[in-house]
């Protein structure tokens, strides 16, 4: 059940650089061991998926790659190196436009820019990919955790992802294990005692953001976050992370269909 807690710590962890074929939860141990911390049932374990892309060798020289025909057309398109082009063809489910240096995707179920690669917090000439499956990686990755530790913890692979409309990046749950990533606050009431008819709590999402102050986005070196105290609903499985379906999203479904609305009256309509 959840908790009634009104505060919550997080832990920044920092680690040497972490390279192909590395065992990320023995960095983890060695790291907070040299940290004096010691995880205690509740414990969330937030992971950058560069870090644990790169420890699963998920990591690709450019060099490696032949474009094709269409990777050329849209790496010219978007400019977006072709090769690197080649690989979000290889990863995305779709690709649906772009703009100068990023192809909007959908990847793994969410929507992506370049299918998720990721250029920086890699070696010169490569590329790292998402993880294959984050939640399986999170799976694994609890599980050692809770053996080593004696103690139930949760873990996510996390991401940063722009948002519509918004200059910065936010962070984004790809995959989880050992609570409840989204959490069903339908039927409950507000302050007022109205009740909620379609709200959800993006528990795994906000976390991810909360850590990505402490992550950051350049050469910080802290590819893990421990977050002490969070109100989440423990489990012992790795659920799926909820999905819509594009027409019923209200952003993507209607961008697709394109705009047919009329303008607001706002001072900037």
């Amino acid at each position: 059940m959840s908790s009634e807690k009104t505060s919550i710590q997080m832990f920044g962890i920092k680690t040497p650089i972490i390279r192909e074929g590395d065992d990320i939860v023995q960095i983890l141990e060695t790291a907070l061991e040299d940290a004096g911390l010691v995880p205690v049932d509740g414990d969330i374990f937030v992971l950058a998926e560069s870090a644990v892309g790169t420890a699963e060798r998920r990591v690709v020289k450019l060099a490696s790659v032949t474009p094709g025909k269409r990777a050329k057309e849209l790496g010219e398109q978007y400019g977006i190196d072709p090769r690197e082009m080649e690989l979000v063809l290889q990863e995305c489910d779709e690709i649906f436009g772009g703009v100068p240096g990023a192809a909007l995707t959908i990847t793994k179920g969410v929507l992506a820019p370049n299918a998720g690669i990721d250029a920086s917090n890699a070696p010169e000439g490569h590329v790292t990919l998402l993880p294959e499956d984050p939640r399986k990686s999170s799976e694994k990755i609890r599980s050692r955790l809770e053996q080593h530790y004696s103690c139930r913890l949760g873990v996510i692979i996390g991401d940063s992802r722009t948002q519509p409309l918004r200059l910065g990046c936010s962070g984004i749950a790809l995959g989880v294990s050992g609570f409840v990533p989204v959490e069903d606050v339908r039927g409950t009431s507000d302050i007022y005692g109205k009740t909620l008819r379609i709200t959800y709590k993006a528990v795994a999402d906000n976390l991810v953001s909360a850590a990505e102050l402490l992550m950051g986005e350049t050469a910080e070196r802290v590819p893990c976050v421990l977050i002490r105290g969070a109100p989440v609903i423990m489990v012992n499985e790795s659920p799926d992370m909820p999905t819509i379906p594009m027409e019923g999203c209200m952003y993507f479904g209607n961008v697709i269909r394109g705009r047919t609305g009329d303008k607001g009256t706002g001072k900037n309509a």
